[in-house]
């Protein structure tokens, strides 16, 4: 099916290009997103009348995603999710994990804006993940998981000690006689 393109899209073309897809990706996806339209003469023409007008919404698209990249250059993200003794996951941290991460610190992002290169997160450590904000816009973001059971077990360590030295405290008399 020929189509005529309104926005730039990753293996498929630029602005304007007129390519040939699958019939069901161009009824089903590109025509009802406004993606693209048929390639009819009479739509190459409206186009063609349109095009500057198309092609500067798609620059600012494009600028307000670099804006949007640029609050994220250098930040770490931090995940917490529940693991073992060997520092694997029970469970996995998705998409989903990582954008709602990302709104608890204030940044908007959206579950399909997350790319995780090598599939779900399941060790503790540090991951780097890509943001895809546009066809031309990825950012780099680093996401550490943390094991909920280290916070734990060293607030544990931490009230035991406190136990202890109250313990301590209480066992010896001011009088020099103990209890």
């Amino acid at each position: 099916m020929e189509i005529i393109l309104l926005e730039k899209l990753d293996n498929v073309g630029q602005i304007g290009d007129k390519v040939s897809v699958k019939p069901g990706f161009a009824r089903n996806y590109l025509i009802p997103q406004g993606k693209a339209t048929l390639a009819t003469p009479e739509n190459i023409a409206k186009f063609e009348a349109r095009r500057a007008e198309i092609e500067a919404k798609a620059h600012g698209t494009l600028e307000a995603a670099q804006a949007r990249a640029a609050q994220f250059e250098g930040q770490v993200v931090r995940v917490k999710g529940k693991a073992g003794p060997g520092g694997k996951l029970f469970g996995s941290i998705g998409t989903s994990d990582i954008a709602d991460a990302c709104e608890a610190l204030g940044f908007a992002v959206e579950r399909s804006e997350v790319r995780l290169p090598e599939g779900t997160l399941r060790v503790v450590g540090e991951h780097q993940i890509e943001l895809h904000f546009h066809t031309d816009v990825n950012v780099a973001l680093i996401v550490v998981v943390e094991s909920e059971e280290t916070e734990a077990l060293a607030d544990r360590k931490d009230a035991a000690e406190a136990a202890e030295a109250a313990d301590g405290a209480k066992a010896v008399e001011p009088d020099g006689m103990e209890e």
